[in-house]
């Protein structure tokens, strides 16, 4: 249960002010959708603004990691060299590459061809093709503050169904972020995503979704896609989340590969596609910080 505190209290978020004249009219905002039975996020998912710009300084490193890649991507690259370029680049700027590690996870950055769904590892084997779609997934670590985003990248003769799939993807990304309003709740975005991606003929994974992210990697909520509106997380202001649909070309049915247990794949072997932006809810509507 969300719990008010003494009204003359110093305030939770650190503001140095008393709760009375700080927070204590946005908690009782937040009390009120409790009672009525909707999920809230608790206090620590909430950023102060010391937290938003440590974030901020890392979402620098992030995009200017996939921006590197976007002007050295091409056929005939592997995806090790993908790899290399985020580790040096991140670590040049002051960062750490957040995936490397990561319950195991043995590279610094996750890059997806094709079918691969999400959380494909890169390798000196794997060599981009002509007409290849790629998803390279990046997350940043500095100072304690995590960035996360991807971007899909088309590798020359890209054919018109796989550009369309990428194409509609990002418009899903960008029908989510209009729904992303204070005092709303993600079930709304999840649905307009998903609305977007049906009305076109595809299908989204279930199973797989975004996340809170800031303080730690990865953090509540799960942020689906699939969902109704008026249900899910309501979004308050000071709360940071990823949306990052992955949507398929067919089936939204999904396998992971058993040798290396991390690679997920369409279950039809039809492409998939995925964009990322971390966003913070503000008290007007909503900010991007890493894309």
């Amino acid at each position: 249960m969300y719990k008010r505190l003494e009204r003359n209290a110093p305030c939770w978020c650190g503001s140095g002010k008393k709760y009375k004249s700080c927070h204590a009219a946005f908690d009782d905002k937040i009390i009120k959708y409790e009672l009525e039975g909707h999920i809230v996020p608790s206090r620590k998912l909430l950023k102060s603004e010391k937290d938003i710009e440590g974030i901020k300084k890392s979402a620098v490193i992030n995009i200017a990691v996939l921006d590197e890649i976007g002007d050295k991507i091409k056929a005939g690259m592997s995806t090790e060299e993908i790899d290399q370029i985020v580790y040096n680049t991140t670590i040049k700027m002051g960062g750490i590459p957040a995936d490397l590690g990561y319950e195991g996870f043995p590279k610094s950055v996750c890059t997806s061809i094709n079918d691969e769904v999400c959380h494909g590892i890169p390798s000196d084997d794997i060599i981009l093709q002509d007409g290849d779609i790629i998803n390279v997934d990046c997350s940043t670590i500095l100072n304690g503050y995590f960035s996360d985003s991807s971007r899909m990248f088309c590798i020359g003769n890209v054919s018109p169904e796989k550009k369309k799939l990428v194409e509609v993807t990002k418009e899903c990304v960008e029908c989510g972020l209009k729904e992303v309003i204070p005092w709303h709740f993600i079930g709304d975005m999840g649905h307009a995503v998903h609305q977007h991606a049906l009305d076109n003929g595809y299908s989204v994974v279930k199973e797989i979704g975004g996340h809170g992210c800031g303080n730690a990697f990865h953090e509540e909520p799960f942020v689906s896609y699939v969902t109704k509106p008026g249900t899910e997380m309501l979004m308050v202001p000071g709360m940071v989340f990823t949306i990052e649909p992955m949507v398929n070309m067919g089936t939204d049915e999904i396998f992971i590969d058993e040798e290396n247990d991390w690679t997920v794949y369409t279950a039809d072997g039809k492409p998939s596609a995925q964009w990322e932006v971390e966003v913070l809810v503000t008290e007007t509507g909503y900010e991007i910080l890493s894309y």
